[in-house]
């Protein structure tokens, strides 16, 4: 089994020597999910030098089964719907709107805690390398992806410092490119690839982002901009 890692940094500064082909691109933005994301992504996007954001995404609870996703939110308000289980639950559309308000609002209120009032980067037209800490079942990374690809990027790599090959071999054919540094065989869970992966509080989220805007090189591109 490959060696462990010591904390999410130094996961991202591995899995960025699998990225060095990216190096510089103007055109490469780097996007975490939160927030076990964002210390892996901090170091790629500060190897590479590329610009850093976050990229949200809410499970959309069923009601009375809230464990149970209908669905999920990501950041942009793209929203997708599991239909076999509003069809199988018979969720009424008035039910799934207010699950989608009140996720809606706990997203907007992460992002603007996060970015402390920056605008969010524009992925239109641009290469957006996605990271998180790991791959267990995908399922948050497989919302992203979905919620990502309706903002128009030219290019999606997700890449993660530790995932099982079976369920890296899922996301081929979701995207343009998949990176997965380790695939330790067996593969349990994420955390058994750490030595120390407390977790990354909102704070620390806040910090690594504003580190990494006044780190940004000209390449950043705020919405609309």
């Amino acid at each position: 089994m490959p060696g462990l890692f010591h904390d999410r940094h130094a996961a991202g500064r591995y899995l960025a020597t699998k990225l060095t082909k990216y190096t510089n691109d103007p055109n490469v933005i780097v996007l975490a999910l939160p927030r076990g994301g964002v210390p892996v992504a901090f170091e790629v996007a500060r190897a590479l030098q590329a610009p850093l954001d976050v990229f949200l995404v809410r499970k959309l609870g069923t009601p009375g089964q809230e464990e149970l996703a209908m669905g999920a939110i990501s950041s942009g308000g793209t929203r997708v719907l599991n239909p076999e289980i509003v069809e199988i639950l018979h969720i009424p559309n008035y039910r799934i709107e207010q699950v989608i308000a009140r996720e809606l609002q706990e997203l907007q209120r992460r992002e603007q805690l996060y970015r402390a009032g920056r605008p969010p980067l524009d992925v239109q037209g641009r290469t957006v390398i996605l990271v998180d800490d790991g791959l267990a079942t995908g399922a948050s990374m497989r919302a992203a992806i979905m919620g990502l690809g309706q903002l128009q990027p030219v290019r999606i790599v997700v890449a993660v410092p530790t995932a099982s090959t079976e369920t890296c071999d899922t996301f081929r054919d979701l995207v343009d490119e998949i990176i997965c540094a380790q695939t330790p065989d067996p593969f349990y869970v994420v955390g058994a690839c750490y030595e120390d992966f407390s977790q990354t509080t909102h704070d620390q989220v806040r910090s690594l982002l504003e580190r990494a805007t006044k780190q940004t090189t000209p390449a950043a591109r705020p919405t609309g901009g």
